[in-house]
């Protein structure tokens, strides 16, 4: 008489994931894929490093590091952010 299985063994169906569209990555090195719709506010250079984050707040936000003057800022929905205002929003709250 064959097994059957138990029911802590039995397959259970796979659950599908709706798939998560990525946004497009950028690039330093080919002209054609870099996204310069935020450039650095210093001195207008597209070359720059962008990263979006969010800080312990939970308020997204985007920083923008200049590869020419070396600006560095940080961009939220309102607009440009200071460093005060990132590093408060960016304290553990306890």
């Amino acid at each position: 008489m064959p097994a059957t299985p138990s029911t802590s063994t039995a397959r259970r169906p796979r659950r599908t994931r709706t798939p998560r569209t990525a946004p497009p990555l950028g690039s330093l090195t080919q002209p054609e894929h870099r996204d310069t719709a935020l450039g650095c506010g210093a001195c207008g250079s597209p070359r720059v490093t962008r990263l979006s984050m969010s800080l312990a707040d939970g308020t997204p936000v985007t920083f923008v590091s200049c590869h020419v003057c070396e600006e560095r800022s940080w961009h939220g929905s309102g607009g440009a952010l200071s460093v005060d205002a990132v590093l408060d929003r960016s304290r553990k709250q306890g």
